[in-house]
């Protein structure tokens, strides 16, 4: 018989992300767009950070947490440029993300190329059952 994790909040996350999201606009925070996958090994987050320098992107692991921080610096305006329009964010930015109990957080790996991050989170191997033999004295 195999178990099954219950988890209670999974159906209502998508809630509390938009929510999130929301609050997060209102305040003018940039919010970068992530990606999470999952295959035989790993989960794979994914976060698009174009114009990011990668000495402004802080990763932090805790308490079945990640939180992915950062700053895309606005670029110094020259004399002889006049923005007639302004769409692309700039600031601080702030992405917490609950981790599963499979997640082995001792050997996350980071990479950082063309503005994309990608955040390896290998599982950890599964516990086999162990059968032990009672010996009759």
């Amino acid at each position: 018989m195999r178990l099954r994790v219950w988890e209670p909040f999974r159906r209502v996350a998508p809630f509390y992300a938009d929510f999130d999201k929301l609050a997060n606009e209102a305040e003018g925070t940039w919010h970068p767009s992530v990606d999470i996958s999952e295959n035989e090994n790993a989960f794979v987050l994914k976060a698009e950070l174009p114009g990011v320098n990668r000495e402004d992107i802080n990763i932090d692991i805790n308490n079945k947490t990640l939180t992915l921080k950062g700053e895309k610096k606005f670029e110094e305006k020259t004399e002889k440029e006049n923005y007639v329009r302004v769409e692309r964010s700039y600031g601080s930015f702030s992405r917490t993300f609950a981790l599963s109990d499979k997640v082995d957080t001792e050997n996350v790996k980071a990479s950082y190329k063309d503005g994309v991050l990608e955040v390896t989170l290998p599982k950890k191997e599964e516990v086999k059952p162990k059968e032990i033999k009672v010996e009759v004295n």
